[in-house]
């Protein structure tokens, strides 16, 4: 069993890892539309600064929605990857409005924009 997980998450992070930074910057205009980089810079979005490894819902001067409080997901490229496709599907009822990015390579640049952005 571990084996097929393994192998079900490589292409995953091949992707990911496979992803331009500067491609990535673009596509991140979409997002600049609600989010910033900077720490403590929230707009109608919190402030991406230092997403990786927070919890969904916990930057204490943003006010999420329930759903995405209760969500009790970490923030990796992994979960910031599937977010990003399908925001409703993965946290019903949240408050985010934006229908995905379905294009892997997009969302692969766009996370290896912000791992490098958000440090």
């Amino acid at each position: 069993m571990t084996m097929t997980v393994l192998m079900t998450l490589l292409p995953l992070a091949a992707a990911r890892a496979d992803g331009d930074p500067a491609r990535g910057e673009a596509r991140f205009q979409e997002c600049a539309a609600c989010h910033r980089l900077e720490a403590g810079a929230n707009e109608v979005g919190p402030s991406l600064q230092g997403v990786f490894t927070r919890k969904a819902g916990e930057l204490a001067d943003f006010r999420y929605s329930p759903a995405m409080k209760r969500s009790g997901i970490v923030w990796t490229a992994q979960t910031i990857e599937q977010y990003i496709a399908d925001p409703q599907a993965m946290i019903p009822a949240n408050r985010m409005p934006y229908a995905g990015m379905a294009s892997p390579a997009d969302r692969a640049d766009l996370i290896a924009y912000l791992v490098k952005a958000t440090k």
